[in-house]
């Protein structure tokens, strides 16, 4: 190769490849919205439109936020430190049945904006108005996999669950061959979808040859409650149902026995585990060291912002590591290098996208983040995946490309006006106010 679009170099890039290669002195080359290559810094006659000086940082493959709501930082703060089943059917319930198409599309914006600006470069969403998620996502320049939520009672956005069925499978028709944007059929979860739900839910899903998604066993309320319903534990009961395998990604998974891990690894099952949400609303801890020994497909994710409150996958790989340490009385347990992988290629595995992003290697699209680790609480640096893990933070980001375009560079938004974003946010907060009086 002798040209390229942009050229990153004068950095050590974690290529969180196969073989974990990491490449001192380094410089990936993009052509398009592909990498071209990735290698020692050897110009020569490379020659680019664009080049990026990484001035001693870091570079890595961008970022992947396994689980969000991300219209929810509209919400976020509000009704805090409660119980799940009081804050979801007291305060967000309510709050999301007054929302409109405009609301969801301003607080998805507003997602991407803190998603890029904290280095993350893939989100997996569920939420309402999902076609607005898309769009936003879209006009970010962001990777997504994306679905309407679906559950028994009517939805603010499609009415009957009848025609949320048909609106999920207009989504995914409409944006089958879109270069960033993936649909996904997605149940909310075993307590609000009957057993006809997630059986036509899973049904279109294969048919269609997507990601079914859905929440499982986040709290021991939902286990009781399955249990009380059918008798079984929610694992069981998807197996019964024929809802098990390698298209099927579940979120949280905190209150599984080990049987049921057994269960979920035979069929290949993903796992999106996110830590600071479960934390918060005190569900429990996920036996994710477990998931991970029986080599399960497991990503990371922050939760929407109501119950977190933020995007920034830094903290929750901190803290994801520490609260496993603290589990287990074992400070061995959720190293460092592991937590990077759940955040980039292991979770583009889970999310079924590692063909496509989660590393830097030649052919695949050129989704990476730069960290510019020429500050204090980075100096000095003897591991790099220590410092990602336990010092940096999403602010450390300072240049940022997705599908082969920079999206941010110095800290700086090329595809969103952030101030008009911030003004229409806090117009919407204004509404929140008057609907949770």
């Amino acid at each position: 190769m002798t040209q390229a679009d942009i050229l990153v170099y004068n950095g050590t890039i974690l290529t969180m490849d196969d073989r974990n290669r990491t490449i001192p002195n380094g410089l990936l080359a993009i052509s398009g919205n592909t990498i071209g290559h990735v290698g020692q810094d050897e110009k020569g006659s490379l020659k680019a439109q664009k080049e990026l000086d990484a001035e001693g940082g870091l570079i890595l493959p961008g970022l992947i936020n396994g689980h969000t709501h991300a219209a929810m930082t509209l919400f976020r703060g509000l009704a805090d430190d409660l119980p799940l089943m009081d804050w979801l059917n007291n305060y967000i319930f309510p709050a999301e049945g007054k929302m409109d198409a405009d609301f969801v599309r301003v607080g998805t914006l507003l997602a991407c904006a803190e998603m890029i600006m904290s280095g993350t470069t893939t989100f997996c969403d569920m939420y309402l108005f999902e076609e607005e998620v898309a769009r936003a996502a879209k006009e970010a320049g962001m990777r997504c996999l994306v679905g309407e939520v679906l559950y028994d009672f009517p939805s603010p956005n499609y009415g009957t669950i009848e025609k949320g069925f048909i609106y999920t499978e207009a989504l995914i028709e409409r944006w089958r061959r879109d270069s960033l944007i993936n649909i996904a059929v997605e149940p909310h979860s075993l307590f609000t979808c009957g057993v006809e739900l997630l059986r036509k839910a899973n049904d279109l899903a294969l048919g269609k040859g997507v990601p079914l998604i859905l929440h499982l066993a986040e709290t021991r309320e939902e286990l009781e409650e399955i249990e009380r319903r059918y008798g079984k534990n929610p694992t069981q009961h998807l197996k019964d149902l024929g809802l098990l395998g390698s298209h099927l990604i579940v979120d949280h998974c905190v209150h599984v026995s080990k049987p049921e891990i057994e269960l979920l690894a035979e069929n290949e099952v993903s796992v999106v585990h996110n830590p600071e949400s479960n934390m918060k609303l005190a569900s429990g801890i996920a036996p994710v060291p477990d998931m991970i020994a029986k080599g399960m497909k497991v990503g990371l994710g922050t939760d929407g912002c109501a119950s977190n409150n933020n995007l920034d996958l830094f903290g929750e790989m901190d803290m994801a590591a520490k609260l496993h340490k603290a589990s287990k009385l074992d400070p061995t347990v959720m190293d460092a290098q592991t937590l990077v992988k759940m955040a980039t290629i292991d979770g583009a595995r889970a999310l079924g996208l590692e063909k496509i992003t989660g590393s830097l290697e030649a052919g695949k699209k050129a989704d990476l983040i730069v960290i510019d680790t020429n500050k204090p609480h980075l100096i000095p640096m003897y591991n790099p995946y220590s410092h990602l893990v336990y010092a940096a933070g999403g602010h450390d980001v300072r240049h940022s490309v997705i599908d082969g375009n920079l999206v941010m560079e110095d800290r700086r938004l090329l595809t969103l006006d952030l101030e008009d974003i911030l003004v229409r946010s806090r117009e919407k907060s204004e509404k929140v106010r008057a609907w949770v009086k």
